[in-house]
């Protein structure tokens, strides 16, 4: 069929004898698609030892999941269209995971990502098939990049899930009993630092708890989150090794039906009880434990577990549940679903990460900050330095964790893209690390 090169456009109000001498310029339509049949031909990848069961390849997963690997997101993108025009254009519609995985090698390697990078490909995706928990903590004070870097860490290893723990404080403060005050701790008058450190790990204690939806839930369905904010004690979240529990359990799980939700249940209980005996590391501030107790005897557990509830239902993650209780779909885990039907009890990844800001830096940003922010307690403005000085104690204490083996990461303006580079590499060993012991804890089973 012949294509129109160009339609002109008369002009309603022009006499119809006149059309023909007008001095317009004909209207082009392009004829272009924006679309090609890349984007409509689908392209099977089957799995399995049968291959009975199989997924349609995404161009766009498959350049997240590049892009974890640190290939550039504009090379990712370029080598994913590259794979899906080699199996189109040689009628490839039908391949194993196995060929897809060999074809795309070949063209990293084409570009220069070779084996390393082939490497962190194959890690990343054992991981999503163990489906092991994964908990990235990202603590610190005000103004040292907690969102940003939990933000761009978010799209750097594909992780959806990101909790800010400022808006589970305040959805715990309005909807509960809980002692929480509106105004910020470090906004407070304290006669001491060990008063407002107490205090602050307190408000830490009842934030967890209102966290504890959205950790189970990680913790039953295997998949990753990342947790941000000021309210985040690092004692409370560090593996214990003294507390951990045997993982050696494993639960058959059958193919999805109503019959399953029992073993489901079940299983998340356990991996739920794992996770708070791994997590039970007291505080530094043992001593004024006592005290603390009291003061959190006054909440509401009711209240407090509904919240956390509610928590759950929304999803603060950016996604929705239809029904509550149901899972929401995780595209990149269906792109690797898991070949087996035993389901380990993994145990779990734990990053805690403090970041912290050289101390002009930070002053020059909290001044600035604390100018823009308004507060109950409209006196506490007049004494910006008492405020700073606050917040420099929360910071000691949460880099004091450091000789315990927590990660201290220095943020600047200027070296912000390398610091980024060295956590997104940093992220990607811990969860090497953690796939590797629970690979060796799976021989011993089988040898045993």
């Amino acid at each position: 069929m012949k294509k129109d090169k160009g339609v002109a456009v008369p002009n309603p109000n022009t006499p119809e004898e006149d059309i023909s001498d007008s001095s317009l310029p004909p209207v082009r339509f392009s004829t272009r698609n924006a679309s090609s049949k890349y984007d409509f031909v689908k392209v099977k990848v089957w799995l399995g030892d049968n291959a009975d069961h199989y997924y349609v390849l995404s161009r766009f997963l498959l350049s997240r999941m590049l892009t974890v690997t640190k290939i550039p997101n504009h090379v990712a993108i370029k080598i994913a269209l590259e794979l899906k025009k080699l199996l189109i254009d040689n009628s490839l519609l039908d391949v194993s995971q196995s060929d897809l995985e060999a074809n795309l090698f070949k063209l990293m390697e084409r570009r220069g990502y070779g084996q390393e990078y082939i490497n962190r490909y194959r890690m990343m995706t054992r991981f999503h098939h163990q489906r092991v928990p994964l908990v990235i903590l990202v603590c610190g004070t005000a103004c040292v990049g907690k969102s940003t870097i939990a933000t761009q860490l978010a799209q750097r290893l594909n992780l959806p899930n990101v909790l800010q723990t400022d808006m589970v404080y305040e959805l715990l403060r309005t909807s509960t009993d809980a002692p929480l005050a509106s105004t910020p701790v470090w906004a407070r008058e304290f006669s001491s630092s060990e008063e407002l450190i107490t205090e602050f790990c307190r408000q830490c204690r009842i934030v967890r708890k209102g966290l504890a939806g959205d950790l189970k839930k990680a913790m039953k369905d295997g998949k990753p989150i990342i947790i941000e904010g000021i309210h985040l004690d690092p004692s409370i979240y560090l593996m214990d090794d003294d507390s951990k529990l045997s993982t050696n359990m494993t639960t058959k799980v059958e193919e999805p039906n109503s019959l399953s939700v029992k073993s489901d249940d079940n299983t998340a209980k356990v991996m739920e009880n794992n996770f708070e005996n791994a997590c039970a590391r007291q505080s530094k501030n043992s001593n004024d434990a006592s005290e603390n107790t009291k003061a959190e005897d006054k909440i509401s557990a009711d209240q407090v577990d509904k919240v956390s509830d509610f928590l759950e239902s929304i999803n603060l993650t950016g996604h929705v549940s239809k029904n509550k209780g149901e899972a929401v779909k995780d595209p990149e885990t269906d792109t690797n679903p898991p070949a087996g039907k035993e389901k380990s009890v993994a145990e779990p990844i734990i990053v805690p990460i403090v970041l912290k800001m050289a101390e002009f830096d930070h002053k020059a940003l909290l001044e600035e900050w604390i100018s823009t922010r308004t507060f109950s307690d409209k006196c506490l403005l007049q004494d910006k330095d008492k405020l700073i000085s606050n917040l420099k104690t929360i910071q000691d204490y949460l880099c004091s964790f450091k000789s315990q083996g927590l990660t201290v990461v220095n943020i600047s303006a200027t070296t912000f893209p390398q610091t980024l580079d060295w956590l997104h590499s940093y992220l990607l060993q811990c969860i090497e690390q953690g796939i590797s012991s629970k690979s060796s804890e799976s021989s011993r089973q089988a040898e045993t």
